[in-house]
């Protein structure tokens, strides 16, 4: 089997190591930055292209597609038109992505876009615990994700990549790439209240907001969601409350914790892979090898990636009411 991977950057390399740590080496890469594809060569010793024609001649089975959000679909079309299975990374602009799903359709293509957060082990353990039912009736649930946005790529400036992108800044990109768990466990909201803007200044980050809030009503029960990208200490902070019991996680724990009627606390535990060198310790590197795994599967056997862009297109108009809402100045709260 054959992989290309298309955008040799941090995500590029990381979708490389997963590969190759599920035994998977025959990959091609492709950059049109040479800087990128001589630090790849070197580093995963594999064979690499800076000549898109040259890549394009290549027998592929599939190709990662791991460039800019805002290039995500031009790539996407690319692999469809050629009847080549592709794994996308994560989602922020809706355009196209519809038109693409049929169009993979009619191919019978694999069209896998990335879902990342749903391998985590702590989110695994969570879905199950609140799908059993033992915390009883959904009441709220409460999730703050923040994260320093200078921290992401230590090794360039803010505004040498795509995060400094209005459509595409960190705060934006990361909304979505949260509800595609959330929304997978408590479903889709009925309406959407939502506020998002700058709040201070970042360093190459002018034209981004850095702050996303919104309430969802959901079927049952309410969602309060807090996205930032100037968070200085990283925090993924989740409490979900039930009429029987809560459930609270902290990603800086190994463990979920579960509260009783009497407030006895119960921990379950979870292991988890180490981060990669130079990463956040809490982004265990066993989230990306288990969403490679996936996906290497649902090539082997044909079957669908859990998944998909149909979802991806929802999940950002969730993303859009969020704003349409803010932009209202009113507070309006919008019905889905």
């Amino acid at each position: 089997m054959l992989i290309g991977i298309i955008g040799l950057g941090s995500m590029g390399k990381r979708r490389a190591r997963n590969l190759r740590s599920l035994g998977y080496n025959n990959i091609v890469g492709f950059d049109s930055r040479l800087d990128r594809c001589d630090e790849f060569s070197d580093i995963m010793s594999l064979p690499v292209f800076d000549n898109w024609k040259s890549f394009e001649e290549n027998n592929f089975d599939a190709v990662i597609i791991s460039v800019p959000p805002d290039a995500h679909l031009e790539y996407m079309n690319w692999s469809v038109s050629r009847g080549i299975s592709f794994f996308v990374e994560a989602s922020v602009l809706r355009e196209g992505l519809l038109e693409c799903y049929e169009w993979a359709k009619e191919k019978a293509i694999i069209a896998a876009p990335s879902c990342t957060l749903r391998f985590h082990p702590a989110i695994q353990k969570i879905k199950q615990i609140f799908l059993d039912g033992s915390i009883g009736k959904l009441s709220n649930i409460n999730y703050c994700s923040g994260q320093f946005l200078p921290d992401w790529h230590t090794y360039e400036s803010v505004e040498e990549y795509y995060v400094s992108k209005k459509e595409t800044g960190g705060a934006r990109e990361i909304v979505p790439f949260e509800l595609t768990w959330m929304l997978d466990i408590w479903g889709f909201p009925k309406s959407v209240m939502g506020y998002y803007g700058k709040t201070i200044e970042i360093p190459g980050a002018e034209k981004i907001d850095d702050t996303y809030s919104a309430i969802l009503t959901l079927t049952e029960g309410i969602l309060a969601l807090t996205v930032d990208v100037v968070s200085r200490q990283a925090v993924r902070h989740l409490i979900i409350n039930g009429s029987e019991g809560q459930i609270q996680w902290n990603w800086s724990n190994s463990y979920i914790s579960i509260f009783n009627d009497k407030s006895e606390e119960e921990r379950i535990s979870f292991t988890a892979k180490k981060a990669h060198e130079g990463y956040n310790s809490n982004i265990t590197e066993e989230m990306y090898e288990l969403e490679m795994n996936a996906f290497i599967e649902s090539l082997s056997n044909r079957t669908p990636f859990p998944n998909d862009l149909i979802f991806d297109d929802r999940v950002l108009q969730v993303l859009e009411a969020i704003e349409t809402s803010s932009d209202s100045k009113t507070g309006q709260i919008l019905y889905l």
